[in-house]
Parts: C-alpha cells; structure tokens; sequence
C-alpha cells in the first residue's frame, strides 16, 4: 500500500496533514459550527474534502457523492449527513481490511512484509487474525457510530465519536501490540508452536 503522502511536497504534505487532522476532530467541528454555519456549508466543505482525499485515480467515485448529497437536500437531513460521517468512515475502514480476507493478502500482511518479506506461516496466520479483529472492531464501531447519529443528542455523538472511538481504536492498537509481543516471543523460544 503506497502511503498518501509519498511524492507530496512539504506544502503539499502539510495540507494533507491538515485534511486528515481536520477528519480526526471532525465531530468537534460540527459541535461547534453547526450553530453558526449550518448544516449545509459543512457538509459541503466534508464532502470537497473528502472527494480530494481520495486518490487521483479514484476520484470518479466521487460522483457517489452527488446523489448522495441530492436525498439529503430533498429530505432536509443535511445534519444528519454529517453526523453519519464516522459509520461512513467505519464502513469503508470494514470494507478495506475484509476484501483482504476474501482476497489475499490482507492489509496487515502486506504492511507486515513490508519489514520481514519472507513472513513465517506462524506470522500469516498471525496477520490474518488481527485483520478479522479489526472486521470486528469496525462492525461494532461503526454500529454504534449509527446509533449516535440516529438517537443520540449532539453532545453524546460528539463525544464518542470524536473521543471514547479514537480511545477504543488506542486500546486495541496497544492490545495487538502486546499480543504480537507475545506471539513473537513464544515463536522465538519454540520454533514449531502455533500461534
């Protein structure tokens, strides 16, 4: 996987460092705009930026977005556009790492061979259960990024998805993190044990 930023710039960079800052903290934003500006001119500014985020070759599935933006104009729900921007992100984040599963190999096995290319079979299977863990991370997230912005005030949705998500997704990043320790550890002691 070729990072965003590779062959950028250092204005180039910073911008895009700026956007993905910006995506972090985005229901801070809405939190605190959406009293002043409205609905639409953030969820057209989300949609612009999002659109420029996507790669330049991928960035005809940007047009998803106008019909998309039309049922939100003619249904009045421009705030919930918005607030369905987190389950958005989950959704596509759950979509990415199981096209792996279905089609090898996963995200964290090919971001794994990036530092050992000659994985051991231990170590694929390894990577393979940490992708089916992140599935269940973002299914769940993504659930209940839904909920928020189905049922919950503003405040609630704010909170969980700009803090107690960026938490959850901390734990489990440090979790795997002592997990592989661990993993590696036994495999280096016992050569043969599974994982």
């Amino acid at each position: 996987m070729i990072s965003p930023s590779r062959g950028r710039t250092g204005p180039q960079r910073l911008l895009w460092c700026l956007v993905a800052l910006l995506g972090l903290v985005w229901p801070f934003v809405v939190h605190a705009l959406l009293p002043r500006l409205g609905a639409w001119p953030l969820l057209l500014a989300l949609a612009a930026l999002a659109w420029w985020r996507l790669p330049a070759a991928h960035r005809h599935w940007g047009l998803a977005l106008l019909p998309l933006l039309a049922l939100l104009l003619f249904t009045g729900s421009a705030e919930l556009g918005l607030r369905l921007w987190p389950f958005a992100l989950n959704l596509a984040l759950l979509m990415l790492f199981a096209h792996g599963l279905h089609h090898p190999p996963p995200l964290i096995e090919r971001l794994a061979r990036r530092q050992e290319p000659n994985l051991p079979p231990h170590a694929v299977r390894y990577t393979r259960r940490v992708t089916q863990a992140w599935c269940v991370f973002f299914a769940v997230n993504g659930a209940l990024a839904l909920a928020t912005a189905l049922y919950a005030d503003m405040t609630l949705w704010t909170w969980y998805n700009g803090g107690i998500a960026y938490a959850l997704m901390l734990a489990m990043f440090a979790g795997e993190w002592v997990i592989r320790q661990r993993v590696k550890k036994r495999h280096a002691e016992e050569p043969h044990a599974s994982p």
